[in-house]
């Protein structure tokens, strides 16, 4: 490849504490919940340890992402990292020592969140400062097909066999995977923030919020992600039960599924920039996420393992791609001095609502079966999907 288009050393750094990270949190993306269900069968309790989990993007998103533009990214990504590692080595602990329970469950989930919040944030602003802006679909492409890899594909099989060992192992493989991406990541180079004169924390994220709700076409797919992934939330707090109780799977069998939605992942993530480039960013926005609406109306009808795992597969190829292409656009039209703001704001309207729909998820399974919440959560995703159409089609052609 010409010298002038590789992906700079920096980059592949971040790739690879990336890399190291994402093995880490698929072990626990499967440990977590095998160990929910050794504590309860209740669907209720179940989807408040996910609630619990996801609620600081609706809580702390806005203040970390007026902390990313206030100092150096590189030192809350690796700092965050770091403190990571303590809070699962105590998750660790406490297991070992019989203490844990599902409210102290939902607090440590609460806490390891607010940390991947600030790093989260930190980490989309400080890549458009590795890479050209040519190199972003590619750049963003390689971050997805190594996070879904890790979390979905090889961590998540090793985390379900290390929990059938004993319950400690996989979290205690996690806090190393913190330590060694912590090292890394203090190895790139410094990122300071854009602007030095900095306005109050309240008017900081004004402006940020500000910024989005100017920009027609993001502010509506910041509303579609938001609508999306409580949907998400709403089918996928049961996933669990589905697959453990309903249809069987054995723990061992739930990491395969994990990883079979993995490998639809992975190649959304390799296929994205090509297909971006043939069909157009947008109409292949469109196609993944009419692809989503139609899978997850399947999964809730899947009649065994085999089917759920080939659908799953398929809604993470389809996830990956409109992913990948609304975080290049967003890397590319954001001013680099809003950057942590305006994702933070994105990123809390999309997955502050995450709490929300696990809630409603464990509410649906509860009142009307497992099966139920699949169904419902891709009917709502096909209705808001037809409510944003005119926007992304005027786009579109705006484009053309």
């Amino acid at each position: 490849m010409p010298e002038r288009t590789r992906l700079p050393a920096a980059y592949w750094r971040l790739w690879w504490a990336s890399a190291v990270d994402n093995v880490g949190d698929g072990m626990a993306a499967a440990a977590v919940p095998l160990l929910t269900v050794t504590l309860t069968h209740d669907p209720v309790e179940v989807s408040l340890v996910s609630a619990a989990t996801y609620l600081p993007w609706l809580l702390l998103s806005l203040p970390a992402g007026a902390l990313v533009d206030r100092v150096d990214r590189v030192n809350l990504m690796w700092r965050s990292q770091a403190l990571q590692s303590v809070i699962v080595a105590v998750l660790a602990a406490l297991i070992w020592l019989g203490k844990i329970g599902v409210p102290g469950l939902a607090v440590l989930g609460f806490v390891l969140t607010s940390c991947e919040v600030v790093f989260a944030n930190a980490s989309l602003a400080v890549l458009p400062d590795l890479v050209t802006a040519p190199q972003l679909h590619r750049a963003n492409g390689h971050q997805y097909t190594i996070a879904n890899a890790g979390q979905l594909f090889l961590g998540p099989p090793v985390g379900s066999a290390l929990f059938a060992a004993a319950a400690t192992l996989p979290f205690v493989a996690d806090a190393g995977s913190f330590l060694v991406s912590a090292a890394l990541l203090a190895s790139l180079p410094h990122a300071p923030p854009a602007r030095t004169n900095h306005a109050p924390i309240r008017t900081a994220v004004a402006e940020g919020i500000r910024w989005l709700i100017g920009h027609r076409l993001l502010r509506t797919l910041a509303g579609l992600l938001a609508v999306n992934t409580f949907c998400f939330q709403l089918g996928n707090v049961t996933i669990v039960l589905l697959a453990t109780q309903t249809l069987h799977v054995s723990e061992h069998g739930f990491g395969l599924l994990l990883a079979a939605a993995a490998v639809g992942s992975v190649l959304g993530g390799l296929v994205n920039a090509p297909l971006a480039a043939r069909i157009g960013p947008l109409p292949a926005l469109l196609l993944a996420l009419t692809a989503n609406a139609v899978i997850f109306v399947f999964i809730g009808l899947s009649p065994n393992a085999f089917v759920l795992g080939g659908l799953m597969a398929l809604n993470g190829l389809a996830t990956t791609l409109w992913s990948v292409v609304t975080v290049s656009l967003r890397q590319q039209v954001i001013p680099a001095e809003l950057r942590g703001r305006v994702h933070s704001v994105y990123r809390m309207l999309g997955w502050g609502l995450m709490p929300l729909g696990a809630l409603a998820g464990g509410l649906v399974a509860d009142r009307l079966g497992i099966r139920a919440a699949f169904p419902v959560a891709g009917g709502l995703r096909g209705v808001a999907l037809v409510a944003a159409m005119p926007v992304i089609v005027s786009a579109m052609r705006a484009a053309d």
